[in-house]
């Protein structure tokens, strides 16, 4: 309860200063966050776009943006008939690209600052309801604004070899508002019942919490169904016009892919103060979080706790090229937050080595650039432990931990409006991430909190995204990735759970040693939007694993699925 305290006395300290306006923020896997990245290749121009590494995106931003874009694209024809764009370059949207511009305005409308009739809804439910074509219920004056939605996704599905039905049951309610210009405030929660396929089974045994939630109960009895609860929230306060305060309970995502090796929302949600600072052509993020370490849960006992502290900061070098530098620190003590760690300023290896270096602190790099009006190239380098002489002369010792991300984005793919590909490379070295005990590994409740494999792995990922008309959505994943895992009681520096001290000798460690297992994972999916944020779906998808040494434990895994999803993001099996 340290962290919350002093964040609290900050806020009350500063807030009466200049408060402005405040934001929510948009819930991270939504459609829009695909519809940004189009417009943030497609301009090559943006300065807010540009930061769009820090993930979940303001709301306020976007919408700004979007207005921006909405009114500065209006041009006009030239007397040989030729559209001409007030400074946008090559930028030209599509008919799809016009429903999904209106359609991000339409679903943050509190931050749209010229009236839309047509965002009106023709038939309000008993005149209250639905006013709006996305909202349930919404009320917008100078000095409140709250909008109320349900949370809606029940899939069913069978999966070969299974002679049980898949399912995944959530209801949930997600509120959002402002309070006086000072205070914006959102929650959501959900309840939600799951079997999934096979190794999602797996997955909960082995980490003893549902991926991306945490606490679950077996539904009625049934072992293989997971009954859990999952409750986000948040406030944020806007200090100065430069500066943004947020306290909550919910997750972040630091990178341009659709993995991160520096802080991924894959895992649970946790407690968190973030401080973002936005001046010139610098972005600063600072986090602070309480975390859990690994655990068994043995009835109602008190976890223990953990704390992170975390910083971004990132620059414009150019209008389309955005570069940054991260560090990350994991307490390595139970319960205890260090003060010292508080330190707003970068670079906490000073920090940590003043306090006698007990912590687990990582450092990185990473950039995003955008060329042509339609290729975006990102990449992260992480450093866990690095000694250049040791990686040069001897690249298999053990504390040669280090990762690396390449990636690309290819959008309008060879001149087909609203095809979209993306190709993405992660290798993570054995080791890293993990950590000399049980605390300051780079976990929290029982999960990764950057990849989901963890480490002593290599994944390559293929998507391709494809909207040929305005409510229509064909999305395909391919995923291959081999990873080196524990064997006869030898860590192999796959598992970052395990204390390094356990390794059996100090060299011979490449990516794969150990029990070598394989997985290709492959997955396509159609969705209709039937009306705003409510889908029509339908999935198929492939998982074949392979393990070297063990094969008994191969297994090939197929599954089908339909459903229904409102104001949700899709459920994703991409392990």
């Amino acid at each position: 309860m340290q962290i919350i305290k002093t964040f609290i006395k900050l806020v009350v300290f500063v807030l009466p200063l200049n408060a402005v306006s405040q934001s929510t923020y948009l819930t991270q896997g939504f459609k829009e966050y695909h519809f940004v990245d189009r417009l943030e290749i497609k301009q090559q121009k943006n300065t807010d776009l540009n930061f769009s590494t820090l993930k979940p995106f303001n709301r306020k931003y976007i919408v700004q943006q979007a207005e921006f874009l909405d009114s500065a694209r209006m041009g006009y024809r030239d007397s040989s008939g030729t559209d001409k764009f007030a400074g946008f370059g090559n930028l030209r949207l599509s008919k799809v690209d016009e429903y999904n511009l209106r359609s991000l305005l339409m679903n943050n409308s509190e931050w749209v600052t010229v009236p839309r009739e047509d965002f009106e809804s023709r038939t309000p439910i008993l005149k209250t309801f639905y006013k709006t074509k996305p909202n349930f219920f919404e009320v917008h004056t100078p000095d409140f604004s709250l909008v109320i939605n349900p949370m809606l996704q029940i899939f069913a599905g069978k999966e070969t070899d299974n002679d049980k039905t898949l399912y995944l049951n959530t209801r949930g309610l997600t509120v959002r508002g402002r309070l006086g210009n000072k205070i914006g405030f959102s929650s959501t929660i959900t309840d939600n019942q799951e079997r999934g396929p096979s190794y999602y089974q797996e997955y909960v045994t082995t980490a003893r919490a549902v991926p991306g939630a945490g606490f679950y109960k077996a539904f009625k009895g049934d072992l293989s169904g997971k009954d859990y609860f999952d409750g986000r929230g948040y406030l944020t306060f806007n200090v100065t016009k430069f500066i943004d305060l947020q306290f909550g309970y919910d997750k972040n995502f630091i990178g341009n892919g659709q993995r991160s090796l520096f802080l991924s929302d894959w895992g649970n949600s946790y407690l968190f103060a973030k401080i973002n600072t936005k001046l010139w052509k610098f972005n600063y993020q600072n986090i602070f979080m309480e975390l859990m370490p690994q655990f068994t849960k043995k009835g109602d006992t008190l976890l223990d706790r953990k704390y992170a502290a975390m910083h971004h900061l990132s620059m414009n070098v150019t209008k389309w090229l955005n570069i940054g530098l991260f560090e990350g620190v994991i307490f390595g003590r139970k319960n205890h937050f260090d003060f010292q760690y508080l330190n707003p300023i970068i670079f906490y290896r000073h920090i940590e080595g003043t306090i006698g270096s007990p912590d687990n602190a990582v450092a990185g790099l990473d950039f995003k650039a955008n060329v042509a009006h339609k290729f975006q190239f990102y990449g992260q380098l992480l450093f866990d432990e690095f000694i250049w002489s040791r990686i040069k002369n001897q690249p298999t010792y053990w504390a040669n931990k280090f990762a690396i991300q390449l990636g690309g984005k290819y959008v309008d793919a060879f001149g087909i409006k609203n095809l979209d590909l993306q190709g993405e490379f992660n290798r993570v070295r054995p080791f890293t991430y993990s950590h000399h005990d049980t605390v300051a590994n780079y976990t929290h409740y029982n999960q990764p909190l950057a990849h989901p494999l963890g480490s002593n792995f290599q994944e390559m990922i293929g998507i391709v995204r494809y909207q040929p008309f305005p409510k229509w959505y064909i999305n395909a994943r391919l995923m291959y990735y081999y990873k080196g895992l524990d064997m006869n009681g030898i860590n192999y520096g796959g598992n970052i759970f395990t204390n390094y001290t356990t390794r059996s000798s100090e060299d011979g460690f490449s990516i794969g040693s150990g029990n070598k297992l394989s997985v290709l994972n492959g997955l396509l999916e159609v969705s209709y939007e039937l009306k705003q944020n409510l889908f029509l779906e339908l999935s198929f998808q492939q998982r074949n694993s392979k393990y070297e040494e063990t094969p008994a434990l191969n297994r090939n895994s197929s599954f089908v699925s339909g459903g229904i999803r409102l104001n949700m993001f899709r459920r994703a099996y991409d392990y």
